[in-house]
């Protein structure tokens, strides 16, 4: 079994040498936007102290990221396939860069401006995501090996990254406003210049009049995008990734602040256990390809949901801090290949790969959607610590619709072994 790749090898089609480089540039857009993500999650606290917010409030400032990007997703599956992944990746990153700054600004001039800044954040985030997932999904073809998890924990690796960073700003009491003026400025200046190596996103790009002629034009690009909503397998999928999404973002939302009410931590140890969490990710994601090779999806899956639903109670009801740092990491490990298997499966035939992913990924991001201010209106009642609780209750259907991952018979992979 690949996850999601049809067993092409890199040379013949691709020179080695240029797909190595799609390879690394892909690892950049990953670990980019993650590092962007996380300087930011890691402020939180201050954020909602500063501003006085309570749980509900700010669920409902966290809800802007969220809603940028659901309205960039839908666009995404045509943005990419006008632009290409290259294009998009650089034109989004410039744009979070910006929204960075405008939350900066907004650290300052109150509540409005930074919502203003997450939407657009959010936005930016979005259209590159599935830009890089399509990317991602080609690199992983091209090589004939799964390598999508590897991807995703390079965006883990940026998290990490970005939350020790937080972390270590916290301690020094550096300013939000300085500590995301200069992380918007690195994105919107390196991550253009980094993914200029990425892959054409068709594999045989038109070279002459007559077969430009024959490229799909504005028309068809639209028509497979619609297609795409009305395929059971690709929605299921995305309600899939919906259910890891959900588990993963209230991991990056709410775990220091359920950390900091729920064990009475200090915020640096707060953020600390947020940066667990990520690290578990990392680690789930880099191994998990070695085990999606010999397992198959499924049972890889189901195994990992388990493991997610018991650390989210240790977490929950663990009482003591070190119990719930173990609860962390199960967490993390549990939740970590159900995002990357859910974009390669909705990759697996490469016609229709950017509509799929674009489809995926807006089902998936309704988690982000209505999982920060349903956590918040759980927590004014019963406190974060135990509002994250529902977490386990989304897994369980996760474990029900695995099976929707298997390659399709037709995708050109080599079956999975679970299927």
């Amino acid at each position: 079994m690949t996850s999601g790749t049809d067993g092409a090898p890199a040379t013949g089609t691709r020179p080695a040498a240029e797909v190595r480089g799609a390879v690394g540039a892909t690892y950049l857009a990953f670990i980019a936007t993650g590092f962007a993500f996380a300087s930011w999650a890691s402020r939180i606290p201050q954020v909602r102290d500063h501003f006085r917010l309570d749980p509900a409030q700010l669920g409902l400032v966290l809800l802007a990221i969220a809603a940028g990007s659901l309205i960039a997703l839908p666009l995404s599956g045509v943005l990419v396939s006008h632009l290409g992944s290259r294009r998009t990746v650089r034109l989004m990153a410039v744009l979070d860069g910006v929204a960075l700054l405008v939350v900066s600004a907004g650290f300052l001039l109150g509540v409005p401006v930074v919502v203003v800044g997450l939407f657009l954040f959010g936005f930016g985030q979005g259209a590159w995501d599935v830009a890089m997932n399509v990317q991602g999904a080609l690199a992983e073809r091209r090589l004939g090996r799964a390598i999508m998890p590897r991807f995703h924990a390079g965006f883990s690796v940026g998290t990490v990254a970005g939350a020790l960073t937080g972390a270590a700003m916290v301690a020094l009491r550096v300013p939000v406003s300085a500590h995301l003026l200069v992380v918007g400025v690195l994105v919107a200046v390196v991550v253009p210049f980094g993914v200029r190596r990425f892959l054409p996103d068709h594999d045989h790009e038109p070279a002459t009049a007559s077969a430009l002629e024959a490229a799909p034009g504005p028309t068809a690009v639209r028509l497979h995008a619609l297609r795409a909503w009305r395929e059971p397998r690709t929605v299921l999928i995305g309600v899939f990734v919906l259910t890891f999404a959900f588990a993963e973002g209230t991991g990056n939302d709410w775990t220091s602040v359920a950390l900091i009410d729920g064990y009475r931590l200090p915020a640096s140890l707060g953020t600390l256990g947020f940066a667990v969490f990520l690290a578990a990710m990392t680690a789930g994601r880099w191994f998990g390809p070695g085990l999606l090779d010999r397992h198959g999806r499924v049972v890889v899956i189901r195994v990992m949901a388990g493991l997610a639903v018991l650390g989210v109670a240790l977490f929950v009801f663990g009482q003591l801090p070190v119990v719930a740092f173990l609860g962390l990491v199960l967490w993390g490990v549990g939740t970590s290949l159900g995002f990357p298997v859910g974009m390669s499966a909705g990759a697996d035939e490469p016609a229709m790969a950017a509509p799929r992913v674009s489809v995926i990924a807006s089902v998936g991001y309704c988690a982000f959607l209505g999982g920060p201010p349903l956590v918040g209106f759980l927590g004014d009642h019963v406190g974060v610590l135990r509002a994250v609780v529902v977490v386990a209750a989304l897994l369980a259907l996760a474990v029900a619709i695995t099976g929707v991952t298997r390659p399709p018979a037709a995708a050109g992979s080599t079956p999975d072994p679970a299927g």
